[in-house]
């Protein structure tokens, strides 16, 4: 067989997966575009700037980025619910002393809800989710392995540190296959421990000492496995590949923070 037949016969899941715009910048870029919006959030106290900044974030993170079923419950129906949850929940527990009781919206036994109030509770929901919506640019369009590359190559973060927490995030994957082995393994022998919540936490607590033992194994394997490759010995290391800060990770933190600039002064002159 050629080496035509054998890449035309290849299964199509060994190829990587097709990346949209927003995927493919640098992960500093959408920090460094989404950071000082987020700063400029947490200040806010109208409900205008957020809702806006909530569009902004929804717009990129649905054309921007490929979006899993579960990823489009999350930004539809789940943020969503929340501020609606988040806003009854702030506006009850608003003091209303300061407040004007001319419009009653929702009575809940002894609480009621005025319309002052659930403006207020509104305002701190929609601030919430929207740094919620920005910070999601960074998760959904990165990952943390990038994050790190990005981070050592153009923050100059020391690779040590900078690899230390790539081996811990790594960890979470292990983590999650170890404590499933050991759930399978606890039902093959039976000890299953009853129903409810109690026999559940008396499980958990029973997988602590095993997952435990697995970390500390874990961590030596890899410990021994970088002594063994000389990590740390030189200052610097060749990367595997780079993740290059280019002209249009500028262009984008420039155009977003011209887009905030706008939309702020903008809704301070209405």
């Amino acid at each position: 067989m050629t080496g035509t037949d054998a890449a035309q016969t290849r299964p199509a899941a060994t190829r990587p997966a097709a990346r949209r715009s927003l995927q493919t910048l640098n992960p500093l870029a959408t920090i460094a575009a989404t950071l000082p919006v987020i700063v400029v959030l947490v200040f806010t106290r109208d409900i205008l700037t957020p809702a806006v900044f909530i569009g902004i974030a929804y717009l990129l993170l649905l054309t921007g980025t490929r979006m899993t079923s579960r990823r489009l419950i999350l930004l539809l129906v789940a943020l969503p619910v929340a501020a609606a949850v988040l806003t009854v929940g702030f506006g009850l527990w608003t003091d209303s002393s300061d407040l004007d009781h001319s419009v009653e919206l929702l009575r809940i036994g002894d609480y009621r809800l005025f319309l002052s109030a659930f403006e207020v509770g509104a305002a701190t929901a929609l601030r919430l989710v929207s740094i919620l919506s920005l910070a999601l640019l960074t998760g959904l369009t990165s990952s943390g392995p990038d994050m790190v590359r990005s981070a050592v190559a153009h923050l100059r973060v020391p690779y040590r540190v900078g690899y230390a927490a790539l081996a811990s995030y790594r960890f979470v994957p292990r983590f999650r296959y170890e404590l499933d082995v050991i759930r399978k393994a606890h039902r093959a022998r039976g000890a299953r421990g009853g129903r409810g919540p109690i026999a559940a936490l008396r499980r958990t607590i029973g997988y602590i000492v095993p997952l435990l033992a697995s970390a500390i194994r874990h961590a030596e394997r890899v410990s021994l496995s970088m002594d063994a490759r000389a990590f740390g010995a030189h200052p610097t290391r060749t990367e595997r590949y780079e993740v290059p800060l280019r002209v249009r990770d500028v262009v984008f933190v420039v155009v977003l923070w011209v887009v905030a600039a706008v939309t702020i002064i903008g809704i301070r002159i209405l």
